[in-house]
């Protein structure tokens, strides 16, 4: 299948920086018509049954008249699912050829080398190239990380060749037979995050939070990126896509109230960063910090309208030792 990448001028003029700055004007909605023409797709929602649990990870299975598209691969730990999941629609791994990552954590990206193994060509963004193509480093991070867990949470990785791996810049699109396919820049989680649109429909990867059951929207916040700033600017990008009606969240699935969304986001995305603060003024550790924390998210939680069993899949989506760290050393980065 023919790919073609365009770098939309117009775009460019018109693109939201990653000051939080948008340029408005006719161009930016001339770039939405472009965005919205000749889109026909139909989006699978794939429960991922990370740890036997479900809403904890999704894939999505994007049909479109060109053939199927693949947003997410999850974790290699899940493969056996996701495969199952792609048969209950008719496809096997090798009809996949196209995969688009969000972003390059495990829960994300650790299957895209299967794929790639059955010829796929996977997007992403430019600073996620190096760890794809050569992930010895991200790997051996995470066996340090996990240990003797690491095969039963996560898998492994392998190398995808450079000729498969297309880095997407901000605001570029590619097109894959008439259905186009829009990058946005969104850090703040990770450096390396993208949110893909395809006409009226955002995947969001983690930029958008965490949401299971429809319940509180809470943020992901593992280490090393987290950057509240960056965060917020993110939130800005994908707001001002005034197309969009639709988020599908990796953990978990379509959220169609996406002003409201957005606004519970930014409300737990300050509390949970100030939850922090204080205990990094005292130079406290994480191991110190952790049971408190764990405290907090569940009144948080609980407060909020969830059940013990709600809260559990919401801490296998978003462990709260990863926020912990990633928090504690972001307010280390700002304050020093």
């Amino acid at each position: 299948m023919r790919i073609l990448y365009q770098k939309r001028h117009i775009l460019h003029r018109a693109r939201m920086t990653i000051k939080g700055r948008l340029k408005q004007g006719e161009s930016h909605i001339l770039v939405n018509k472009i965005v919205r023409m000749n889109q026909s797709h139909q989006v699978h929602v794939i429960d991922l049954n990370f740890l036997g649990g479900a809403n904890g990870i999704a894939a999505f299975l994007v049909e479109s008249a060109d053939g199927p598209i693949l947003i997410e691969a999850g974790p290699h730990s899940t493969l056996p699912t996701l495969e199952k999941g792609l048969a209950t629609h008719g496809y096997q791994i090798s009809d996949i050829q196209h995969v688009f990552l969000t972003h390059i954590h495990l829960d994300h990206a650790g299957a895209a080398w299967c794929f790639a193994e059955h010829g796929a060509q996977i997007y992403l963004h430019p600073f996620g190239y190096a760890h794809m193509h050569d992930p010895s480093k991200l790997l051996a991070s995470a066996k340090m990380i996990y240990k003797e867990a690491m095969d039963a949470l996560w898998g492994t990785l392998k190398p995808i060749p450079a000729d498969q791996l297309h880095t997407v810049d901000h605001g570029e699109s590619v097109q894959i037979g008439s259905t186009t396919i829009t990058a946005w820049h969104s850090p703040g989680h990770a450096k390396h995050h993208i949110a893909w649109q395809i006409g009226s429909d955002l995947f969001t990867g983690d930029v958008a939070g965490v949401s299971i059951n429809h319940g509180p929207v809470i943020p992901p916040c593992p280490p090393p990126d987290i950057n509240i700033e960056d965060w917020e600017n993110s939130l800005q990008i994908i707001e001002s896509l005034d197309e969009v009606d639709r988020y599908f969240l990796t953990h978990f699935g379509a959220i169609t109230d996406c002003e409201a969304h957005i606004a519970k986001l930014r409300k737990s995305l300050e509390a949970y960063s100030q939850f922090f603060l204080p205990y990094h003024e005292q130079g406290a550790t994480v191991a110190e910090v952790l049971p408190d924390f764990r405290e907090f998210v569940k009144k948080y939680l609980t407060d909020n309208g969830m059940s013990e069993s709600d809260a559990m899949a919401y801490e296998a989506a978003n462990p709260s030792d990863m926020s912990a760290t990633g928090l504690l050393r972001y307010w280390k980065k700002k304050l020093g």
